[in-house]
C-alpha cells in the first residue's frame, strides 16, 4: 500500500429509491469527497452537499462525512458519501472518485486495512463478514460478540499465561544444574494446569460458535432399510429422497439443507453400511464412509426390532465420529415404547413419532441453546485452538521429565498457535484468503 493509494467501493446499496453509499479510504480521501462535494469537509460532522461531476454538474445531493485516521474503521482518514441508492448514480458517484485519484476496492480491502493498521485482529474482521452473512438473529448476536472482541479477548488471556509460564521455563533452564521441585515447579504445574482447563473451556466454546456460524453437518447412517431416506423426507417435509422397501436403493450421498428455530443443518442420506458386491453400491457406501469422516452429528438409524444388530454392525463406522445420536426407527411398530439411554430415541418417519424431540436435540447439537455469551468463530479458530491444546499436551510431558529445552518449545509453539487466531503471527499467507471472501466496500 503507497502514501498515496486511496480506494473506493459502494459500502451498502438499498436499492432504488434507497440510500446508497459510496466509501472512500486513504491519505487522498479527504480532498477526493472535497472536489466532489464542493466544500471544506470537517471531521465527525454530517454535512449536506450536491455531489457534481468533472463539469460542475449536480450528479445528486446527499450527506457527506468525514473520518480523519486514525480515528476511523480503517485507521486512515475515510470519507463517506451518502447518496439515493440507485445502481446507474452510486456508480457515476464511484467512477468520480476514480478519476480524482482513487481506485477500485478489493473485496474485504477496508476490512484488510483495518487490521493491518492495528484497529481489529483478525478474528474481529472476520467476524464483520460473519455479522454480514448471518441467517438469523442467534448467529448475529454471537457475530457481533466476536467483533466486540469476545472471543479475542479470551485467546488474549491464555496467551498471557502462557507467557508467564514460557517465562518461568526459560529462567528455570538457565539454573538446570537445579531440579525443577527447587525452581518452583509446583507452581509451574499449577500454571500448566490452569491454562490447558482454559483451553478446553474456549475450544469447547469456540466449536459451539462454530456451528453456530456454519451450521451443524447431519449423515444419517445406518444398514439398509433402516429407514434412513425415510427420516430424511420426514425432517426435510418434502420427499427429496426415493424410498423403497430394497436394500440398497440409495446408491449416492444426498443433501438437504433445513432450518430448525434458524438454526441451520445440512443433512446427508447415505447409502446403507454392509458389504457389497455391487460396484455401484460399494462406491456410494465408500462415500457414505467418506462423509461420516466430516459428520458433526452422525444420526445412526437402527430397526427398532432389532437395535443391538444394527449396533454392532455400525460400531466399526461410527468410531471416530465426534458425536452420535443412536435413532431407534420404526418404534410406531413396537408394542411399547423401549426404555433407552440418552444417547438414543424412538422415532417413526411414518407416524412423526419421537421427531419433535429429535428436533430439539438437534437444535441443541448446533448450539442453538447457545447463552448470552456465545460468540462466532470459524473452523481454522477451532483448529488453531485443537493445535494449541496438542502441544500443551506436550509442554506438560516435556515438563514431567524435567526436558525444559522441549517443554519451552511446545510452549512456544502452543502460544505461536493461538496467535494465528488473532494474526499476532505472520499470518500473511492467510490474508488474500479471508478477506476475498468478503463484500466489496467491506
Amino acid at each position: 500500500m503507497s502514501d498515496t493509494d486511496t480506494i473506493v467501493a459502494i459500502a451498502t446499496a438499498a436499492g432504488e429509491g434507497g440510500v446508497g453509499i459510496v466509501r472512500l479510504s486513504g491519505p487522498r480521501a479527504r480532498p477526493i469527497g472535497e472536489r466532489i462535494c464542493g466544500k471544506p469537509l470537517r471531521a465527525r460532522m454530517a454535512q449536506y452537499a450536491r455531489f457534481t461531476d468533472a463539469d460542475g454538474e449536480t450528479l445528486d445531493d446527499g450527506i457527506a462525512l468525514y473520518f480523519a485516521g486514525p480515528a476511523s474503521f480503517t485507521g486512515e482518514d475515510v470519507v463517506e458519501l451518502q447518496a439515493h441508492g440507485g445502481p446507474v448514480l452510486l456508480g457515476e458517484l464511484v467512477a468520480r472518485c476514480v478519476a480524482l485519484g482513487a481506485r477500485q476496492a478489493a473485496p474485504g480491502e477496508f476490512s484488510q486495512r483495518a487490521f493491518l493498521n492495528g484497529k481489529l485482529d483478525l478474528a474481529q474482521a472476520e467476524a464483520i463478514a460473519d455479522l454480514i452473512a448471518a441467517a438469523d438473529a442467534r448467529a448475529a448476536r454471537a457475530a457481533r460478540r466476536s467483533l466486540d472482541g469476545a472471543f479475542s479477548h479470551r485467546v488474549d488471556a491464555l496467551m498471557a499465561q502462557l507467557l508467564a509460564i514460557r517465562v518461568h521455563v526459560e529462567a528455570a533452564i538457565d539454573f538446570a544444574d537445579e531440579p525443577l521441585d527447587t525452581l518452583g515447579g509446583a507452581v509451574l504445574f499449577g500454571r500448566l494446569q490452569q491454562a490447558r482447563d482454559a483451553l478446553v473451556l474456549l475450544r469447547s466454546d469456540a466449536e459451539r460458535g462454530r456451528k453456530l456460524r456454519d451450521g451443524l453437518h447431519v449423515v444419517l447412517a445406518g444398514p439398509p432399510n433402516a429407514g434412513k431416506s425415510s427420516l430424511l423426507n420426514a425432517l426435510a417435509g418434502s420427499d427429496r429422497a426415493i424410498v423403497t422397501d430394497i436394500a440398497g436403493t440409495t446408491r449416492d450421498v444426498l443433501q438437504e439443507t433445513i432450518r430448525i428455530d434458524g438454526v441451520e443443518l445440512t443433512l446427508v442420506d447415505t447409502a446403507g453400511l454392509r458389504h457389497a458386491d455391487d460396484a455401484i453400491e460399494a462406491e456410494g457406501i465408500r462415500r457414505a464412509r467418506g462423509e461420516l469422516g466430516r459428520a458433526d452429528v452422525a444420526l445412526a438409524v437402527l430397526d427398532a426390532r432389532d437395535p443391538e444388530a444394527g449396533r454392532a454392525a455400525l460400531a466399526a463406522d461410527l468410531a471416530g465420529v465426534a458425536q452420535v445420536l443412536w435413532l431407534h426407527n420404526k418404534a410406531d411398530l413396537l408394542p411399547a415404547s423401549p426404555a433407552l439411554d440418552d444417547d438414543a430415541l424412538a422415532v417413526s418417519a411414518h407416524t412423526g413419532l419421537g421427531l419433535a424431540k429429535l428436533h430439539q436435540r438437534l437444535f441443541a447439537l448446533a448450539g442453538g441453546g447457545a447463552g448470552e455469551g456465545a460468540f462466532s468463530a470459524r473452523a481454522r479458530h477451532v483448529q488453531a485452538l485443537a493445535l494449541a491444546d496438542d502441544w500443551l499436551a506436550r509442554a506438560a510431558a516435556e515438563l514431567s521429565v524435567e526436558r525444559l529445552e522441549l517443554a519451552a518449545e511446545a510452549l512456544l509453539r502452543a502460544h505461536d498457535a493461538l496467535g494465528a487466531i488473532g494474526g499476532r503471527v505472520d499470518a500473511d499467507g492467510l490474508l488474500g484468503h479471508i478477506f476475498s471472501s468478503f463484500c466489496i466496500g467491506k
